[in-house]
């Protein structure tokens, strides 16, 4: 059973891949949100994406109940619980799945036949924190790099997306994703539009904007304070296709975010952004060149306060910091 958020679902595909090598001939199913089903898409691992429609089909008590029923007509053998929710839990016990692993709450730990001890908080990677759920299982915990997987027709289609856009083969390009689910985890706009018009005029940078639909405004005021046309592809695109764009691209930078993630599982070089949240629970690992930069900001880290006023950690990179990074390739 899946997790949420779509860094979460890519931080679980190496959990996937091992079970799969542990278990060549088992029939695995994934029960993902509707959001994060592209994710999933194409794995070569994964015989069957089962939607939980949590506002729709699936919501409430009864479409509790009538995703258990669904589930139950499946008979699986074994419920594997990466996301800790207690109700998730309750829907594999009502669907009669006889083993139902995860890790113990005190709320659900009566729904699971078998438990592992809950991590402390912020003390592993998210990778390894669904790694060594299958690891209890004999599952091999050694490939941690997360993978997404795309067709020729995505990277065609962001080929010809780029091209009509006016880029040329050798030219340099450059993906920032100025958004996020969580607003603190965002790097201000006003620094955005500074490093893509420097990016522009002393680079000669192709800059994309990329996004999903719900960036738009957002990228429309970076936009407006800038000297310079970039390229809009937030909203135009699906993630798929995105991660086509990243495969492309020469550098993506980015806060910590979904398609963070999605850039460092195409194997894109990166600087990522980083304020709030810990490098060491939520860093992306790919196998491009991949800078962090995170500035001291005398906060605790990772931070929870969602009402923080002031946002320190994040206004303290600046544009000439990513800049300076640029200036050396290398040193990606």
């Amino acid at each position: 059973m899946e997790v949420n958020w779509l860094g979460d679902v890519l931080f679980s595909t190496p959990a996937i891949k091992a079970l799969r090598k542990k278990f060549p001939d088992s029939f695995i199913a994934c029960l993902v949100v509707p959001r994060a089903v592209e994710i999933l898409q194409g794995s070569p691992y994964i015989n069957e994406l089962i939607v939980n429609d949590e506002k729709g089909l699936h919501s409430g008590f009864r479409g509790k109940l009538r995703l258990a029923k669904e589930l139950r007509k499946k008979k699986f053998d074994l419920a594997i619980l990466f996301h800790r929710s207690s109700t998730r839990a309750l829907i594999a016990y009502l669907a009669g799945i006889p083993r139902r692993l995860g890790y113990a709450t005190w709320k659900r730990r009566f729904l699971l036949t078998e438990v592992l001890p809950m991590p402390e908080k912020d003390s592993t990677h998210r990778v390894d924190y669904y790694l060594d759920i299958v690891t209890s299982l004999g599952c091999d915990s050694q490939e941690r790099l997360y993978e997404f997987f795309t067709t020729e027709e995505d990277v065609r289609f962001a080929r010809d997306f780029l091209s009509a856009e006016g880029v040329s083969p050798g030219d340099f390009v450059v993906c920032l994703n100025p958004g996020g689910n969580w607003h603190l985890k965002r790097w201000p706009k006003e620094n955005f539009s500074v490093l893509a018009d420097k990016l522009i005029s002393g680079y000669q940078a192709k800059v994309v904007f990329c996004g999903s639909q719900n960036d738009r405004e957002l990228i429309a005021e970076i936009v407006s304070r800038m000297s310079h046309k970039p390229i809009i592809a937030a909203g135009r695109t699906n993630l798929k296709q995105l991660a086509g764009i990243f495969q492309r691209a020469d550098l993506v930078i980015s806060a910590d975010s979904g398609p963070l993630h999605i850039a460092a599982s195409a194997g894109a070089d990166i600087i990522g952004l980083f304020g709030p949240t810990s490098i060491r629970v939520t860093g992306p690992l790919g196998r491009g060149k991949i800078k962090i930069m995170q500035k001291d900001s005398d906060c605790t880290i990772p931070c929870y306060d969602k009402d923080c006023n002031n946002n320190l950690c994040m206004q303290k990179i600046t544009p000439e910091d990513v800049l300076e990074i640029i200036r050396d390739r290398h040193s990606l």
